[in-house]
């Protein structure tokens, strides 16, 4: 099962590495991995996407609350949350028909064209992971996938409650 665990931590070098570390060491797959500053710039947020079911992720939860840097982690996919992925995706658009289909997919799902080139549209879409995976199979039996980069799923909980030091 996926799972998007929110960590908040002290934004300290070496503290970014100790996580990952502890993923590696275990055999836990990290299927996406998003950090920054937050609010408060003496602290990080990470998101990290992975999969296990409710036994690995309370393993992954103790380890991690373990570690010294760590302030506190959740696993947003056990609440109401709101998430988003970034994509920037560069597609052969070299002919009228093309540039068409590719205009329509991404009006249909809520994209922008960045850049157009000669034969080539850049495309960003940001979204729910679902959502772009959607997209991408409609965009590729419209056009070539040129190049393509994704960002990691960034996840914040509903409501008033809030990941805070």
């Amino acid at each position: 099962m996926r799972r998007i665990l929110a960590i908040l931590l002290e934004n300290e070098p070496g503290a970014l590495s100790r996580i990952v570390g502890l993923f590696s060491q275990r055999a836990y797959n990290i299927d996406s991995l998003t950090v920054g500053t937050t609010d408060d710039t003496t602290l990080s947020r990470i998101t990290i996407t992975t999969q296990g079911d409710d036994r690995v992720v309370e393993q992954i939860t103790k380890q991690v609350n373990k570690l010294v840097d760590v302030l506190k982690i959740i696993d947003l996919t056990e609440t109401s949350h709101i998430e988003r992925e970034l994509l920037l995706v560069k597609v052969f658009a070299g002919n009228e028909q093309t540039r068409a289909s590719v205009t329509r997919v991404t009006d249909v799902f809520g994209g922008m064209i960045l850049d157009m080139g000669k034969r080539s549209y850049t495309v960003q879409l940001a979204s729910s992971s679902d959502k772009i995976a959607s997209f991408l199979d409609m965009l590729r039996h419209e056009s070539d996938i040129i190049e393509m980069v994704r960002s990691g799923t960034v996840g914040i909980g509903r409501g008033d409650k809030a990941l805070r030091g």
